[in-house]
């Protein structure tokens, strides 16, 4: 068997849908230069509507309502919230009614296409508390998606596999939910999602100062720790416009989510995920610190990443570039399986694997020499051409189910065996 036969791709797709939209927050003030002895931009809105007659604002209110409230089931208290959110630092009035409070709250918001231009990148691990062994075992999927000003954002969809040759997986609602933040403790974030009444309407957009341009590349796992507790874990890559650093993510139960930054000398690069379970008592994760090899790095706590070694590195031309991992690592009864991605001929992403010793993942036992997944002749184009890329594999007995972008822009899905892929493995 070649490598480019272990794995069929199935017909089904996912595609970006500028239908979907979310509310989000809309600030805006006067350029530097122009803002000297004037009031806050944002104040004048209010005071302009504030002079409008009630008539008016009453009108302007019911032509609001109908197209949000076909596209957005909790509008009214999207507004309203935003409007609480700025009135104090605004010096806005508390007295007026609900109409203005919607009306100001509308003004400082925005409807926002979060996958308009692409829906790609995907991670895939079960439904928490879903049986492994479960004939029909349902599946949570992360994507990311990009929307105006090529800015990233998460959403998510859910489904069943029985390991055939066949997934399902459910539709999209039509509606978008943001979170809401909670609290921060301890260095975390946390978001409420309890606002969505399906996992689809969940959209992570950017929160945080370190996200301003995008939450890329979610990569999920289910990690169980030494005393038998579980939950979801995932990395992703945060990026400011000027600097990309790795966050962690927790607690995706369908209604709340943690954020962090990660630290140490470690976390200041893309890529990282995390394998699922401790090793030696140690938390373990893959990276590409120096944006060429697969790096194995060692941590006792979480949050803090200080220590790494170069584990694995360009051999074959497909990877002639970079190289790096393509998810969390998976484990069989040989070892660590982890799909990798390589860099290669006119900065084309193709799909390739490893195995890593159980005991000492810092070996390489054996690699692909070809790729197992490629860009064809018919999927060069795209948002971002030439690239087959992965955040993460779904194991179900010996099968596996891959979840794959295709240029920069699309999501598809490929199924394989276990035996099959050693099969095409050497010795590394």
């Amino acid at each position: 068997m070649k490598a480019a036969d272990v794995f069929t791709t199935l017909d089904i797709e996912l595609k970006p849908d500028p239908s979907r939209t979310v509310i989000r927050p809309f600030s805006f003030d006067y350029p530097d230069g122009f803002a000297d002895n004037r009031p806050a931009r944002m104040k004048q809105v209010a005071d302009r509507l504030l002079a409008l007659s009630p008539a008016m604002r009453k009108r302007m209110r019911m032509l609001l309502a109908k197209p949000m409230h076909e596209r957005h089931r909790n509008a009214d208290e999207t507004f309203l919230r935003r409007y609480d959110e700025v009135a104090a630092s605004l010096d806005l009035p508390t007295t007026i009614d609900s109409t203005d409070r919607l009306l100001l709250g509308a003004y400082y918001s925005q409807e926002y296409a979060f996958e308009s231009a692409a829906l790609f990148n995907p991670s895939i691990i079960r439904v928490p508390d879903a049986d492994p062994d479960d004939d029909k075992l349902p599946f949570l999927l992360s994507l990311r998606g990009i929307g105006e000003g090529h800015i990233s954002s998460v959403t998510f969809r859910t489904g069943t596999w029985d390991g055939s040759d066949r997934i399902e997986v459910a539709p999209a609602s039509e509606h978008g939910i943001p979170p809401r933040i909670d609290r921060e403790h301890e260095g975390w974030t946390r978001l409420l999602c309890n606002d969505s009444d399906d996992v689809s309407e969940t959209v992570l957009f950017p929160v945080l100062p370190s996200q301003r341009s995008g939450i890329e590349d979610l990569r999920l796992v289910n990690f169980t720790d030494d005393d038998g507790a579980r939950s979801v874990i995932g990395t992703y890559t945060a990026y400011d416009g000027m600097n990309a650093r790795a966050e962690l993510l927790r607690g995706v139960d369908m209604r709340t989510v943690e954020m962090r930054a990660l630290t140490g000398r470690m976390a200041a690069y893309k890529g990282m995920a995390l394998f699922p379970r401790r090793i030696d008592g140690q938390f373990v994760m893959l990276g590409r610190q120096d944006n060429e090899n697969i790096w194995l790095l060692r941590s006792d706590t979480l949050e803090n990443w200080e220590n790494g070694e170069r584990i694995m590195g360009p051999k074959y031309p497909w990877e002639f570039v970079q190289m790096g991992n393509c998810g969390s690592p998976i484990e069989i009864d040989e070892g660590w399986l982890v799909f990798t991605h390589g860099v290669g001929l006119i900065r084309g992403y193709s799909i390739g694997a490893c195995l890593l010793d159980k005991q000492d993942p810092s070996k390489v036992l054996f690699r692909t020499a070809s790729p197992l997944l490629f860009p064809s002749a018919e999927q060069r184009g795209g948002y971002v051409p030439n690239i087959t890329y992965s955040c993460g594999a779904l194991l179900h007995g010996r099968r596996i189910l891959l979840p794959y972008a295709i240029g920069d822009e699309y999501s598809a899905f490929a199924i394989g065996n276990v035996d099959d892929l050693l099969s095409v493995m050497v010795p590394a």
